[in-house]
């Protein structure tokens, strides 16, 4: 006859069992956890900017011209514009790249030349073609915190023309154009929710140029927004670009000194 099992064997064999299947359903969650941390994510966001202008710009040996452009002045002289957003990110490591194209027709601008001595007034326009380039990566250095590297390369074109005063009465108009591209590196620090929630919200500041490009080139981004499923998402916030660059002389000379800001509207398609 097979021996009867006492109480206390039945107890200790009910216990090993429960801490091995315990272990293993542990273990299991664990290499899940792990396996998800790894596994790559992809993110495409098409998005629009509503910009405003702010700044000086100038070409060769006219005066700098100030532009103050909003939204309805930008889109109603805009030919063409392009943005997109591009992240893959698994957890720890986040790559991404950015692009804004802006083709913008003739914006109103003004000067104030010195001449003899006194401060002389004048006007014109500013036909621009903007290209910004953006490649980062990032390390998650808390569940919040990412931090890491960029490069900015910068592609702007600007054709201006000025109506001057002229000594002893009368105006002249000159106009002078070119296309300037440099590269500015770039330090970054985002705030970011988990991409797994419903809402999600980030908070992105950079700063760069330090003479190796811009003088000083910096941007600010903040966002919320909605994930309605595993594929797609809507974001809304606001974003500043400011760059302040400046190089050559005479005929060679190039300024751009402009901080375009505005609100944005991202949709986010995830892989």
């Amino acid at each position: 006859m097979t021996p009867k099992a006492t109480p206390s064997k039945s107890i200790f064999l009910g216990l090993v069992l429960s801490i091995i299947l315990t272990g293993n359903l542990l273990a299991q969650e664990n290499e899940t956890s792990a396996s998800s941390e790894k596994k790559w994510s992809f993110l495409v966001e098409p998005y629009i900017l509503f910009p405003n202008m702010k700044g000086d710009v100038g070409v060769r040996n006219l005066p700098n011209a100030t532009i103050d452009a909003s939204t309805n002045d930008i889109f109603g002289k805009l030919k063409m514009g392009f943005m997109i957003n591009l992240e893959a990110s698994n957890g720890t490591w986040a790559v991404g790249s950015d692009v804004l194209y802006m083709k913008l027709g003739t914006q109103k601008v003004r000067s104030r030349e010195l001449i003899n001595g006194s401060v002389v007034s004048a006007s014109g326009e500013l036909a621009a073609k903007q290209t910004g380039w953006e490649l980062m990566g990032l390390r998650r250095v808390t569940p919040w915190l990412e931090v890491g590297l960029g490069g900015l390369i910068n592609s702007i074109s600007s054709d201006l023309e000025l109506t001057l005063p002229t000594v002893g009465g009368g105006t002249t108009t000159n106009s002078a154009s070119k296309t300037k591209t440099w590269f500015d590196p770039m330090i970054i620090a985002r705030i970011k929710s988990n991409n797994v929630k419903k809402f999600n919200y980030q908070f992105r500041g950079e700063i760069g140029g330090f003479g190796i490009g811009s003088d000083l080139a910096w941007q600010i981004q903040a966002y919320a927004g909605y994930r309605f499923s595993k594929l797609f998402e809507v974001t809304g916030g606001y974003r500043i670009i400011s760059l302040d660059y400046e190089s050559g002389s005479g005929q060679d000379r190039f300024l751009y000194d402009v901080d375009t800001s505005g609100p944005v509207i991202r949709l986010g398609f995830n892989f």
